[in-house]
């Protein structure tokens, strides 16, 4: 089983924002995370998800998530995300990371695992360090599509 673990942080939600996430197979190990000017904690959650999804190279190993993030938790695991496709993503926040999720989904069928966060957890506890430490770099990437519905409100 491929395990991915998985935390999002933002500095102000809005505000300077990162994600930290962690794939464990076997004895592998890998760490990946990336900052951003601004954007939002429920973004960093989810992009966390997407990236781990993105970095895998096998198909047809099982695949668990654990999030301290009940955003990206419940809207798979309760079914929420499929109503709002099929309603177009009406009045839904996030629909660019949702649109490059779900297909990640269908290739991976991932299970999710909601874990409690800043709880000792060890995975999360990196994670959530990856995350910060990446919100906090010197150089942080634009979250296009986020600071581009900003501007534009």
């Amino acid at each position: 089983m491929i395990r991915i673990y998985t935390d999002g942080a933002a500095q102000g939600n809005p505000g300077p924002g990162g994600y930290g996430t962690i794939l464990k197979f076997n004895q592998a190990e890998k760490e990946l995370s990336e900052g951003f000017r601004l954007t939002t904690n429920n973004r960093m959650e989810l992009l966390a998800v997407i990236r781990g999804l993105q970095a895998l190279k096998k198909n047809g190993i099982p695949v668990t998530i654990y999030s301290d993030s009940k955003y990206v938790v419940e809207a798979v695991e309760k079914g929420w995300l499929w109503n709002w496709e099929k309603k177009n993503f009406k009045d839904k926040a996030n629909v660019d990371l949702w649109k490059q999720y779900i297909p990640l989904h269908k290739t991976y069928k991932p299970k999710f695992v909601w874990i409690k966060g800043h709880a000792g957890h060890t995975e999360n506890e990196r994670c959530d360090f990856l995350a910060v430490q990446a919100a906090s770099g010197a150089q942080l990437n634009v979250d296009k599509e986020y600071e581009s519905t900003v501007h534009s409100v």
